[in-house]
């Protein structure tokens, strides 16, 4: 790969570069918040992607999800992906799974060392078992939450899920682990904003987008610090 490709994002991160291309991360979902996360992640120069998602491109994601096009309609997802980064960064190692993920083969799916986990469905089932799996394995995980039904000025935090409040799916997720008698500490990423309450679950681009890059430097920042 050209070197050029990298020159100013080296300026910014100089000798821990190095640690960010040569991570292993695992992407659970690639849809409005994953898509920016993987976009991100290539362009940063990571080279080893796993990507996990089990839908196709519908034109209802056109809106807001930055892998969707028109000449992708109903082409899985982790596919799209993959296209995606070999045309940005020819170093890029992605290793698509068509699958819903679930407690039955999350074990299948994440078989590998990563070093980082990010959690980025809506499925409370699914965000369960990843967080399971995750926290018996001491790998470092984090979960996107809400989105959607939002439109103000964005600000995402960064927050233990057992500390959330105001957003329906940290509320839920909290409810199922405690169930359990779960009460680790996860890290998840949301936002404070009221969702407005409507028939059905709407977005606009620059929420999920906000979210994503909270996210990725957030994985960024503490894949730097874990191992100085």
């Amino acid at each position: 790969m050209d070197e050029e490709f990298f020159d100013r994002t080296k300026t910014v991160f100089n000798k821990d570069f190095d640690k960010i291309k040569n991570c292993n991360i695992a992407l659970i979902g690639v849809g409005g918040v994953g898509g920016y996360i993987f976009e991100m992640l290539v362009r940063l120069g990571v080279e080893n992607i796993t990507v996990v998602d089990c839908d196709v491109f519908e034109k209802s994601n056109l809106n807001r999800q930055i892998l969707s096009t028109l000449d992708v309609i109903k082409k899985p997802k982790v596919e799209v992906a993959k296209n995606r980064a070999s045309l940005i960064n020819l170093n890029c190692n992605v290793k698509p799974i068509c699958a819903k993920i679930n407690k039955l083969n999350v074990q299948e799916i994440l078989n590998e060392k990563y070093d980082y986990v990010i959690d980025a469905i809506d499925d409370v089932s699914g965000k369960i078992a990843i967080i399971k799996f995750c926290s018996s394995r001491n790998i470092p995980i984090v979960c996107c939450m809400g989105t959607g039904n939002r439109s103000g000025i964005p600000n995402f935090v960064v927050e233990d899920l057992f500390k959330t409040s105001y957003d329906g799916l940290c509320r839920k997720m909290r409810n199922e682990l405690k169930k359990d008698n779960f009460s680790k500490k996860i890290d998840v990423v949301y936002t404070k904003e009221q969702a407005v309450n409507t028939d059905k679950l709407g977005s606009v681009v620059y929420y999920p987008l906000m979210c994503a890059g909270t996210v990725t430097s957030y994985v960024v920042n503490k894949i730097i610090s874990s191992s100085k």
